[in-house]
């Protein structure tokens, strides 16, 4: 990787972790009670969640290389990890702090 593509990486873990933000959206949409589909498909936070997560997509690739995408992707399971602790109040046992240690290493070593 060069030093031109530092920004385009930047925008691709800004775009991941615009993602797992949405992946709150949707399950915030989930757990609320909907009048009809009509309504549950139009909600303003499904709407939105999908709407960052198309966006995402199309711009996580413009100036990375396919084969760092997927190691700059992986990080969305950390924010992900965070949201449903802190939003959710989901707990961590020992196989998920391990299988997070596990990606974050991949990362690094990756990275190095």
């Amino acid at each position: 990787m060069n030093q031109a593509q530092l920004p385009y990486v930047a925008l691709y873990l800004l775009s991941t972790f615009l993602a797992s933000v949405s992946q709150v959206l949707l399950k915030k949409a989930a757990l609320r009670e909907h009048k009809s589909l009509l309504a549950e498909y139009t909600d303003w936070r499904v709407v939105l969640g999908y709407g960052l997560f198309v966006g995402c997509s199309l711009l996580a690739y413009k100036g990375v290389p396919l084969n760092v995408g997927p190691v700059l992707e992986s990080t969305g399971y950390i924010y992900v990890t965070f949201f449903g602790v802190v939003i959710f109040h989901e707990k961590m046992n020992p196989k998920k702090i391990g299988a997070l240690v596990l990606i974050i290493l991949g990362i690094l070593i990756y990275a190095l």
